[in-house]
């Protein structure tokens, strides 16, 4: 639902600012997500096979080090992927970059307010199921 909804909003606010056809910003977005959710599987693999698969153990710097990596790997193989695709330029695609992570910052917030407001299971594990 997060992904479905943030690609939602992306892609109109995106043929809004740019020349771009809906449908290629559609292609993009979707390919983006797809790659994020399997770069997130086997970062996260490769990650605990380094680090060590206690979580909890984990430390500010570990958990800085984690987001740091997972992150510029990502803008390291989106950011060409995009300018190429969409035939901007890497200074555009970079742009566009930093608007997806300002809009994600404040969407995620967004999104699991509302979540967490709204939860469908709230009703059962909430605080009045355990009277």
């Amino acid at each position: 639902m997060f992904e479905a909804t943030a690609l939602t909003i992306l892609i109109a606010i995106s043929a809004l600012m740019t020349d771009k056809e809906t449908s290629d910003l559609a292609l993009v977005g979707f390919a983006l997500s797809m790659f994020a959710v399997a770069w997130n599987y086997f970062y996260n693999i490769g990650f605990d096979l380094i680090f060590g698969m206690n979580r909890n153990s984990r430390g500010l710097m570990i958990r800085i080090i984690h987001a740091t990596g997972f992150e510029g790997v990502l803008v390291f193989i989106t950011v060409p992927t995009v300018a190429w695709f969409l035939q901007i330029s890497l200074l555009e695609a970079i742009v566009i970059e930093a608007g997806l992570l300002v809009f994600f910052f404040f969407f995620t917030i967004g999104f699991n307010w509302f979540y967490d407001q709204y939860q469908p299971y709230k009703r059962w594990f909430g605080p009045k199921a355990a009277n």
